[in-house]
């Protein structure tokens, strides 16, 4: 009979999920000297981001998007056979990346000498947390300070259930098998992204959206860029467009869907997919037995330090609000555990950048168009479409665009967007231009190599001193 893990009774530091916040959090507490405990059900840190979400899902799109360059190289005279695609070695190869890093994220434990704990822990009090072993073990634990880093999970619309052939993002990325014919309920990043993966492995995919236009929030000429190109590898888009009901039978899932004049059509998919956002993990953790508070969506509120109404006790995160990125968790996490350490930290970054990691991806930080128009603040933008740029023709590609926002007074860089291969790289600069305040002229000042697509963002600030 296997022994039960031992529950500590005391911790200085206790850190409530593994994710990327929570073993950032954990790692950085553990430099500043305070005894951690890390409280979480996997064998291993990671959360969903490791375990069931950016890893797979992005090794899945460049499983992806090798199978659509080999497609359309005969375009440029270099023509392959039909890709021979192997599922069962696609997802070994996806699970053996997941392992490797969850695997040194365990490692780092034992180096950083940390108290790791399988299972999951509910607040008795502001000060002791009732603590639950994967293997049945239970205890009470008492600590000085708390951090909570429970993330987020998948939701469902109302009367939505999951099934064998309705699956949300956490089914769908382990790739149990291709359908011919796939629904994906839902035109944010996590749909688009997750049904280029099953497009390019051979399923018929249709996206059904409920608002007019794809990634609701984003600039509507960056989703443009973005749409072309999907147009040409999904079965259909429809906007404006709701599922009424979905029916699951043996072999396939008949759905009901109205468009915005009432109309209601009915189609049948082998699998449905399910993608419209995702909820903090904000229930059962005995929240109504502290001071924490909670707002009307469930996150939990916190102050520039990410403390919450119980100044000992800290959230950070999905659970503590948008964006829920994994970076932001990152930036969340070293200010939560210098501010445990008694050291002054703020969060309080001017620009958190956005990745769609389609093909083309779209990425942007700092003010968007969309936001400036609502919000009335008058800007100027320089849009630089690609398909002049040398760089983007040499690589057969000529759909791309890169934006900058600047303040028509001072020139200040405000916001910077690009939609276009590689986009999630190129954003960066613009983050840090946002971050220190740069102006325009920092931007067309400064060199950039040729031919890359980083000249862009030097080409579009040209394009604001008329040139």
């Amino acid at each position: 009979m296997t022994q039960k893990q031992e529950i500590p009774a005391k911790a200085e530091l206790v850190i409530i999920g593994a994710g990327p916040g929570g073993y950032a959090a954990a790692f950085k507490a553990a430099e500043l000297g305070l005894a951690v405990t890390l409280i979480d059900p996997e064998a291993n840190p990671g959360g969903v981001c490791l375990h069931r979400g950016c890893i797979p899902s992005k090794a899945l799109l460049h499983v992806a998007k090798l199978v659509d360059e080999a497609r359309e190289a005969e375009a440029i005279g270099v023509a392959f056979a039909a890709p021979k695609l192997d599922i069962d070695r696609i997802r070994a190869w996806k699970d053996e990346i997941v392992g490797k890093l969850t695997g040194g994220l365990g490692a780092r434990v034992g180096q950083k000498k940390l108290t790791y704990v399988r299972g999951t822990a509910r607040f008795k009090d502001g000060h002791t947390l009732l603590v639950k072993g994967v293997d049945g073990a239970e205890g009470e634990m008492t600590f000085n300070q708390a951090i909570i880093a429970t993330g987020s999970r998948p939701t469902l619309p109302p009367g939505m259930e999951l099934g064998d052939r309705v699956m949300d993002s956490t089914g769908a990325l382990e790739i149990a098998d291709v359908p011919k014919s796939l629904l994906v309920v839902g035109g944010g990043y996590i749909g688009l992204e997750l049904g280029s993966v099953y497009a390019a492995l051979g399923s018929k995919v249709t996206v059904v959206e409920m608002t007019g236009g794809l990634l609701p929030g984003c600039d509507r000429d960056l989703v443009s860029v973005l749409k072309r190109r999907l147009d040409t590898k999904f079965e259909g888009i429809l906007l404006n467009t709701k599922v009424a009901s979905l029916k699951e039978a043996k072999t396939t899932v008949t759905v009901t869907l109205e468009d915005k004049k009432g109309e209601s059509s009915t189609r049948k998919f082998e699998q449905v997919l399910i993608s419209v956002g995702r909820r903090p993990n904000s229930e059962n953790l005995g929240l109504e037995n502290t001071k924490v508070e909670l707002d009307q969506r469930g996150f939990v509120k916190v102050d520039a330090q990410r403390r919450t109404a119980e100044s000992h006790i800290f959230a950070i995160g999905d659970l503590a609000g948008e964006p829920m990125l994994a970076h932001k968790a990152y930036a969340e996490a070293n200010v939560a555990a210098e501010a445990a350490a008694g050291r002054k930290a703020v969060y309080g970054p001017r620009a958190i950048p956005a990745v769609v990691f389609t093909d083309p991806e779209i990425a942007w930080c700092g003010l968007t168009e969309t936001e400036a128009k609502e919000q009335g603040i008058k800007v100027k933008t320089a849009k630089l479409p690609w398909r002049g740029v040398g760089r983007t023709l040499t690589l057969g590609r000529d759909d791309g665009l890169t934006k900058l926002i600047v303040d028509p007074e001072t020139d200040r860089v405000l916001g910077v967007a690009v939609a276009g291969p590689g986009a999630g790289e190129l954003i960066a600069e613009g983050v840090l231009a946002v971050e220190m305040a740069a102006l325009a002229e920092d931007l067309r000042g400064t060199i950039h190599p040729h031919p890359t697509l980083s000249e862009t963002i030097y080409e579009a600030a040209e394009m604001l001193f008329g040139k």
